[in-house]
């Protein structure tokens, strides 16, 4: 029996990958995002959930991308209660110091994905989202985006781009929490992904690792790292690690 509906982006590997399944454990029906339809992992999972794993094809850079999900997604359902804003993409351009020449029509491919498309994702599927239930809007932020706390000497690609989206997502939450939107920022950490094209054996995290407790925290109502779980304050934005840190922004 379906639960709720949940759209997640970004979801033919990793930590989208890990989110998808998790959400399907729970009795979710999933429209995961599909980028690379040749990765094979996503399709596997549709197999095990059949009827409850939807895919669909979708690019968050792409006005035309994110209109026919949502339209596909209208047209199976009539609601959903939880979009999840995960996908993300760094570049493969030099970028290891301002010494160097940048690569800006690159930097600027990295902000339609990271920064503009969850807003595009969240303008698109508003209106499922309002005749939901949860009505719960989470984003897979980072550290790179911490202006108090980022230490790193370049990246503006990925740095920027996540500082942007967590300027994108407070005028969001201004805007649509008094509608009663509640929100999520999550800093994953870092995970053992392919964002860079090769799998990272280096990171300190397997995906599942880091969606376990994103899961708890995108679907519960109380902070699930507590020994005694306090109540969310949903009135105030703050982007939370895998640990349950908060981050400053």
């Amino acid at each position: 029996m379906i639960k709720h509906n949940a759209v997640v982006t970004g979801a033919d590997r990793g930590l989208g990958l890990a989110l998808a399944e998790g959400l399907l454990v729970r009795g979710w029906r999933v429209f995961a995002g599909s980028y690379l339809p040749d990765w094979p992992q996503l399709k596997q999972l549709e197999e095990r959930y059949p009827g409850m794993l939807v895919r669909l094809p979708l690019d968050v850079s792409s006005d035309t991308s994110v209109l026919a999900a949502a339209a596909a997604v209208e047209e199976r359902t009539r609601s959903i209660d939880l979009l999840i804003n995960n996908a993300g993409v760094i570049t493969d351009k030099s970028e290891d110091s301002i010494r160097a020449p940048q690569d800006y029509e690159d930097i600027l491919r990295v902000y339609q994905v990271n920064s503009l498309g969850p807003v595009r994702m969240t303008e698109a599927f508003l209106p499922l989202l309002e005749r939901g239930e949860q009505k719960r809007i989470c984003y897979v932020s980072s550290e790179a985006g911490s202006i108090g706390k980022a230490e790193r000497t370049a990246w503006f690609a990925y740095c920027m781009s996540k500082a942007a989206l967590n300027m994108g997502i407070k005028s969001l939450f201004s805007r649509l929490r008094p509608d009663g939107y509640t929100f999520r920022v999550y800093h994953p950490g870092w995970m053992k992904t392919y964002m860079s094209g090769e799998k990272n054996e280096q990171a300190e995290l397997e995906p599942a690792e880091s969606a376990a407790p994103a899961l708890d925290y995108f679907l519960g109502a109380a902070l699930p790292w507590d020994e005694k779980p306090r109540a969310v304050d949903e009135d105030r934005l703050v982007m939370r690690d895998w640990q349950g840190r908060e981050w400053p922004w």
